[in-house]
């Protein structure tokens, strides 16, 4: 948002609000190249990794559908992760200007390593509340069930056309228990520093765009995109090594997120930790745009809105 609106700018709810909003479109939008990266994760490494070819074959195999696998979650989760994120980003960034302001610091504007803090914090209350979402999500996006509802569908009756993610969800906790719930917690922890990369680096180049002209939706785009493909090409390994613990069954051996990557490097290389990376830097770099692009409009009409029915 342009530092020259008028409307406040530490209204977390407003903030998270936007930003749950900004996450929903933007999911809508670039599905199709999440059910294509995250198989490609967690699939073989005798598996096509083409991107025309990956298309088809899903297609023929499950219809256009398939590669909408898992978005009622995936909506589900992004809204509650992106929520929870801005709230205590804000929180945290509120927290910062406050003590510049009694500090006599001449601008409130956060500083790299605040930035990281706030980032770190924020990820990190993000990934413990929300993991269960995204395990369930990677599990019906691969369509990874047990044999039994498999065969059957994940609602029990032949000839269903996969796993739903209700039926994925209780299957899991039958078969695996809630601990199954954070598989891969910790490479998500890990991951944490994506968003602190993201969010720094676009705090910063936004600092910088301002001191020149007023930001818009069009240069938020832009440096949204920018923060992200830095960031993604970064953990991508942390992210192929998550999904992999995301969708290993309860009868296979657990591995821990070292033992996860050695595994992967001795059977496949070092590519095998960038398997899936060309749809997954694509959506999660166009993700990042339209975030960055409707966030700000939909905080400015969710700060309009709550103002108006103030004064009704």
């Amino acid at each position: 948002m342009s530092a020259k609106s008028p409307l406040p700018q530490n209204d977390n709810v407003a903030h998270a609000l936007a930003g749950a909003g900004g996450g929903i479109l933007s999911m809508v939008l670039t599905y199709p190249l999440i059910t294509l990266s995250t198989r490609a994760q967690v699939e073989s490494k005798k598996a096509e990794s083409n991107f025309t070819e990956a298309i088809q074959k899903i297609i023929a195999r499950e219809g256009v559908s398939g590669l909408y696998s898992g978005i009622n979650s995936a909506l589900f989760g992004i809204s509650v992760t992106n929520f929870i994120y801005y709230y205590w980003y804000e929180w945290t960034r509120a927290f910062f200007e406050k003590a510049a302001t009694r500090a006599g610091r001449a601008s409130k504007k956060l500083t790299t390593v605040e930035a990281m803090i706030a980032g770190a914090i924020a990820g990190s209350a993000t990934v413990i509340i929300t993991n269960p979402i995204w395990v369930v999500n990677t599990r019906v996006t691969t369509r990874r069930q047990e044999p039994d509802l498999e065969a059957a569908g994940a609602d029990g009756r032949r000839g269903s056309k996969g796993p739903t993610t209700l039926g994925t969800l209780m299957s899991l906790l039958k078969k695996e228990g809630p601990r199954a719930l954070f598989a891969g917690v910790v490479p998500a922890l890990v991951l944490v520093i994506n968003p602190i990369l993201q969010y720094t680096l676009f705090e910063q180049m936004k600092n910088a765009v301002e001191r020149k002209r007023k930001m818009t939706p069009t240069i938020a785009f832009l440096l949204g995109a920018l923060g992200k493909l830095f960031a993604t090409t970064v953990t991508y390994p942390y992210i192929t090594v998550k999904s992999q613990m995301h969708v290993a069954a309860h009868k296979e051996k657990k591995e821990g997120m070292s033992q996860a990557l050695r595994r992967v490097i001795k059977d496949e290389g070092y590519a095998g930790l960038y398997k899936g990376i060309g749809p997954k830097v694509t959506q999660s770099v166009l993700t990042a745009a339209f975030l960055f692009a409707f966030k700000d409009v939909l905080y400015e009409q969710t700060v309009r809105l709550r103002m108006a029915r103030k004064k009704a």
